[in-house]
């Protein structure tokens, strides 16, 4: 299984970034995909959660209404869309796949992890 996570970078605060995540050896369409990030110092912390089917999205608060989440089984990607972005938003961004009932916040219920992607917000 491989989760390739890209689209990361440098920008500005108040800008935008719209991170991708390529899976590959699994069926993807049946798993659930989360988003989570880890800032220099501090631990991993869950940012956005989708159901297999794309119907159910969950979001951490500090991002709700900032960063959307989405797919398309077609092609084995997840997105993140991030607007607004923050310097409290510079971190590496991690993609995960898990096969539970519903997308969730624990980092424990994904079973699979991509490598990150740096993104870096300046004030």
């Amino acid at each position: 299984v491989q989760l390739q996570a890209s689209g990361g970078g440098l920008v500005q605060a108040g800008g935008s970034l719209r991170l991708s995540c390529a899976a590959s050896g699994l069926p993807f369409s049946t798993y659930n995909m989360g988003w989570f990030r880890q800032a220099p110092g501090k631990e991993r912390e869950f940012v956005a959660g989708i159901m297999w089917s794309g119907g159910r999205t969950v979001y951490a608060d500090s991002v709700k209404g900032r960063f959307t989440v989405s797919r398309e089984n077609a092609k084995n990607t997840v997105y993140l869309q991030m607007n607004r972005l923050e310097p409290e938003d510079t971190a590496v961004y991690y993609c995960a796949a898990g096969r539970i009932m519903v997308p969730t916040a624990k980092a424990e219920d994904y079973a699979y992890w991509g490598q990150g992607t740096q993104v870096t917000v300046s004030s």
